[in-house]
């Protein structure tokens, strides 16, 4: 401890000493512009703003390492180690602060909290993470050089704040740069300009503008219009079917030797999806609902990786699940992502109802609370055998990670059911599932079931009311479901190179040159 006390105090004494051009007063300006996190907020406030979908989820978790970094450093660990600020005579007046900090110098909290913002964004995207980085680091010796920290204090900070980062993948497993695999497919045409593409738009929906154009509002159905200007695009008014929309949609595609394409949520591009593998036709999906899980997955975060998908003629083959009642015991369906019973398509069912009244995610907050205080467990035989449930889940594919958290998946094409289901028998089961959500321990919680199949049978549904696909609650009349694979049996767009954010900026920038000129010309 002794030769580290001398190291710490010879590095200072450096640092005091150096002559660093150009660094004052740039490092006394970020050391107080990152007091209180001020400069990281701001950093998320535009990562938030002008960049994509990962742009904001990437904002979002450096937010929350930061929080916890902050908690975890000026709460816990200062005032356990309690050591003395750096002795101030060698370090020249001009870079001291004006006020000088009180608390504990170890570890340094302004190197913790720009570690895990800085480290959370990278999580999420490497290319947002190398812009941040330089800024962190800057921070972090900045508090050396106005002589508050040590620098074995910077260094205890940063892995503090590397660590708090690391953790909320826990919580919040991180989404993989890459899309999922799947089979390539060659099959599906080009079409230049969007020629032969049908597109049904959402209305409920909204795609917004990189960069934003000013003085200029469009809707999705303009941008598609503008980015694709020989592709026919149908809006949906409110009270139109939505699958008489499609049904329409996909009779001109087929006419035309096209394609059919959905602009929307991920219960549109299932209904799109089922039809398109009816039809035969290859599916455009241009993401514009609040999750997209399904645009994710496959690659397309941003209607210009699609629109590049369907000018070049780049598409794969993924798996469709089928749900099949008994015959003449109600109507079937298929789903992209995920089929479920029990608690959440009641939580759905009253997220839905408060959406309107409360935002998004403070309705599911409420309808969770709700749904684990009221909720009973259902009784239905699987493949035959008599189970107890409080959740039946059904996934499109294997999805990552275990445990009852899915976010994503790492194939589109391995021809499995992933089922999931929390065991009603187990004593305190809805406690310890949610004691276990957060302590981040899902993946081996033992009220939580796992296996893969490739056909799964669900009979004695008769108190069962509602089930939900890909997010979307249909009321449940059907007194047995089978649940299987077809393999392969749908063709989407996506770009040649999914996950190449170079690639995804430089389309996204085309794209957006493209529609202002189309603005322009109005």
């Amino acid at each position: 401890m002794r030769f580290i006390s001398d190291l710490d105090r010879r590095l200072f004494a450096r640092v005091a000493d150096g002559r660093l051009r150009g660094a004052h007063p740039v490092l006394p300006g970020l050391t107080h512009a990152a007091n209180h996190g001020r400069l990281w907020f701001g950093t998320a406030g535009v990562l938030a703003t002008v960049g994509g979908r990962t742009a904001r989820r990437a904002a979002l978790r450096g937010v929350g390492a930061l929080a916890a970094a902050s908690l975890a450093s000026n709460t816990v660990v200062k005032w356990t180690v309690n050591r003395r600020r750096p002795v101030l005579d060698g370090v020249p007046l001009i870079r001291r602060l004006a006020r000088q900090p009180w608390t504990s110098s170890f570890p340094s909290g302004h190197s913790a909290s720009a570690a895990a913002f800085a480290t959370g964004v990278a999580l999420e995207s490497t290319g947002y993470g190398i812009l941040v980085a330089p800024l962190a680091a800057a921070v972090a010796f900045s508090r050396v050089y106005v002589g508050v920290h040590y620098p074995s204090d910077v260094l205890a900070g940063l892995a503090l704040g590397v660590g708090a980062a690391a953790l909320t993948c826990r919580w919040w497993p991180p989404r993989p740069q890459t899309p999922a695999q799947a089979r390539p497919r060659v099959s599906a045409p080009a079409l230049p300009g969007g020629d032969g593409l049908v597109v049904v738009v959402n209305r409920q929906s909204g795609v917004g503008v990189p960069g934003g154009v000013p003085g200029a509002a469009p809707t999705p159905a303009e941008r598609l219009r503008a980015l694709l200007p020989a592709a026919e695009v149908l809006e949906r008014d409110p009270g139109t079917d939505l699958g008489e929309l499609l049904d329409r949609a996909a009779r001109r595609a087929a006419e035309r030797g096209g394609a059919l394409g959905i602009c929307g949520g991920d219960g549109s591009v299932n209904a799109a999806a089922a039809l398109a593998a009816e039809r035969g036709l290859p599916l455009a999906v241009f993401p514009g609902g609040t999750f997209d899980h399904f645009a994710l997955d496959v690659g397309v975060p941003a209607v210009e990786d699609t629109v590049h998908a369907v000018t070049q003629g780049d598409a794969v083959a993924v798996d469709l699940a089928r749900v099949s009642p008994l015959p003449g015991d109600g109507p079937g369906g298929h789903f992209i992502n995920t089929f479920s019973l029990g608690m959440y398509p009641e939580l759905v069912k009253i997220r839905e109802s408060l959406e309107g009244r409360l935002g998004t995610w403070p309705a599911a907050a409420v309808a969770l609370a709700r749904v684990l205080r009221t909720a009973t467990p259902m009784e239905i035989e699987v493949n035959g055998h008599r189970r107890r449930l409080w959740v039946l889940f059904v996934g499109n594919c294997r999805y990552a990670p275990e445990g009852f958290a899915p976010a994503y998946r790492e194939r589109l094409d391995d021809g499995l059911l992933d089922v999931r289901a929390v065991d009603g028998d187990q004593p305190l089961a809805r406690t310890r599932l949610l004691a276990a959500a957060l302590t981040g321990t899902l993946g081996r919680s033992r009220v939580v079931a796992t296996r893969r199949l490739r056909r799964l049978s669900l009979t004695g549904l008769h108190e069962v009311d509602v089930r939900a696909y890909d997010g979307e609650v249909a009321p449940s009349p059907a007194e047995a479901l089978v649940i299987e694979k077809r393999p392969g049996a749908l063709t989407v767009y996506r770009p040649a190179e999914p996950g190449n954010e170079l690639a995804q900026r430089a389309r996204t920038a085309a794209a957006t040159a493209h529609f202002r000129r189309a603005v322009l010309r109005r």
